[in-house]
């Protein structure tokens, strides 16, 4: 039967199981890249702040606004 409910229902799930276990896999690497990124920037934050020691403690003309402001 092309129209049977069980088959109907048996196929939506087959579907929504591939759905979600994808959704579960792109979860997964979201989660490492954020970790990642993470890491990158409180290196790159440590970074700066030696920066910002070496110049004794000034700030950085970048940072200034200018005159007119």
């Amino acid at each position: 039967m092309p129209n049977d409910p069980i088959n109907n229902l048996e196929e939506q799930i087959a579907h929504l199981t591939r759905t979600v276990e994808d959704l579960s896999d792109i979860v997964a690497r979201q989660e490492s890249e954020i970790t990642s990124l993470s890491r990158r920037i409180a290196m790159l934050m440590q970074r700066e702040a030696g920066r910002e020691a070496d110049n004794d403690g000034s700030v950085v003309l970048a940072d200034q606004k200018p005159p007119h402001w």
